[in-house]
């Protein structure tokens, strides 16, 4: 009979791959942050009335990468569902440079709409398996889900 039962790393491993991924995940938005600046081009579009004021988004999206970061070592160390988390994160990491570097906020929609159902998907597998993971990703939900009403606002006042 095979084990069945998950790996029992060390506590250095647990620590160092809980760094690693929160590093990579929050350096990457930085980065992608940095490199996609909304500019004149954003300002000068018509945004719903619920769009937050533009500080809110560094220090948000900090936080949710954090989160991020740290569920997707969870994924790597205890397995679950590690397909999801990458889906939404290579759609989080493609929406910014579609949005703001190309400045096609019709292009990003589809992205953005898979971003949600991936992470949506995401908590909804990982709600009995590992339900600490699933609650990390609630507030990464509304988030996206504000940030898909947005989106889907400024396709059409535009």
């Amino acid at each position: 009979m095979a084990d069945t039962q998950a790996p029992n790393p060390s506590r250095a491993m647990v620590i160092g791959m809980h760094v690693a991924f929160v590093v990579a995940v929050v350096g990457m938005g930085a980065w992608l942050g940095s490199s996609n600046i909304p500019g004149e081009w954003y300002q000068s579009l018509n945004k719903p009335w619920f769009t937050p004021p533009n500080w809110m988004f560094g220090p948000v999206w900090t936080v949710l990468y954090i989160l991020i970061g740290v569920v997707g070592a969870r994924k790597a160390l205890y397995g679950g569902a590690q397909g999801l988390w990458l889906l939404q994160m290579a759609a989080n990491f493609a929406w910014s440079p579609v949005f703001f570097g190309m400045q096609q906020p019709t292009w990003a929609l589809p992205i953005v709409g898979i971003m949600l159902l991936a992470i949506l998907a995401f908590i909804a597998v990982e709600w009995r398996r590992d339900r600490i993971s699933a609650l990390m990703f609630v507030p990464y939900a509304m988030w996206v889900t504000v940030a898909t009403a947005l989106n889907i606002g400024i396709v059409v006042l535009n």
